[in-house]
């Protein structure tokens, strides 16, 4: 190959690495959510802003009442904002219907509860069936993913048991593998090890970045744990609603420019 196309080709490889691979997923904007209590509004995020790129991790940490788990509510397009816009994958969710919301959920969003949020009455592979039968792929098809991600996370022999036949680690497990399932774009946690003693909270931890290694899926946890936010690529710090502080991840130009990228 001609020197010259050798280093064109070197060039554009290393621009999709890091231009179209960082691109970013999430962009909040002035996020801004208040609730009435009394004759007052209470704000609980005021003027909130910053954007992650996809394939990241991210880390919201905070006191009790910093607005975390709230952001995290708004940015998966499980509450409206009072006031500013959450833009996923360059689409303004915070606009949406609610039928556009969940069709917007059950294609790019995966969403891990505190309170493992499993249907009583549904095995744990019916569990993590769910989202995508309601794609309507065929049954045999969803079952085979769901056993895969079953024994990915441990609990091949358990899949037809019920959630309260289940310890708390193992129905977390099932929560994992229902937001993986259809391999979302992004992957909110909240919490997801709060629960758990600190051994299976380690295993948790270990899926849950397996998981986004392997699908490349961005992940975004709300946490109490400082080992567990640690280990992300990014944190971002909540007091009274507001940023406190953000340590961003290196600029794409920055680092691309190490590597000859102009």
């Amino acid at each position: 190959m001609d020197v010259a196309v050798q280093s064109v080709t070197h060039s554009n490889n290393l621009y999709n690495l890091f231009f179209m691979k960082n691109s970013p997923i999430l962009t909040v904007t002035d996020l801004t959510k208040t609730f009435p209590s009394g004759k007052k509004l209470l704000t609980v995020l005021n003027s909130v802003s910053f954007t992650i790129n996809e394939g990241n991790s991210c880390a919201i940490i905070g006191p009790s009442g910093s607005g975390k788990t709230t952001l995290l509510g708004l940015c998966a397009g499980l509450d409206k904002p009072t006031s500013g816009s959450v833009k996923l994958d360059h689409q303004s969710i915070s606009e949406m219907s609610e039928n556009e919301l969940t069709k917007i959920r059950n294609e790019k969003i995966g969403f891990v509860f505190q309170s493992f949020q499993l249907i009583p009455t549904l095995t744990a592979i019916e569990n993590v069936m769910v989202p995508i039968e309601l794609r309507g792929v065929p049954y045999k098809e969803v079952e085979n993913q769901a056993k895969e991600l079953l024994k990915k996370v441990g609990l091949g022999d358990r899949t037809h048991h019920y959630p309260t036949q289940l310890s708390g680690g193992e129905q977390q497990r099932v929560g994992l593998a229902r937001a993986f399932i259809h391999k979302p774009d992004i992957l909110f946690a909240d919490e997801p090890t709060g629960n758990l003693d600190s051994e299976t909270g380690e295993q948790i931890e270990s899926l849950l970045f397996d998981l986004n290694k392997d699908q490349g899926t961005t992940l975004i946890i709300v946490t109490h744990d400082p080992n567990l936010a640690q280990k992300c690529n990014r944190i971002i710090e909540l007091s009274k609603g507001r940023i406190k502080s953000d340590t961003s991840d290196v600029p794409v130009v920055e680092e691309a420019a190490k590597l000859g990228v102009d």
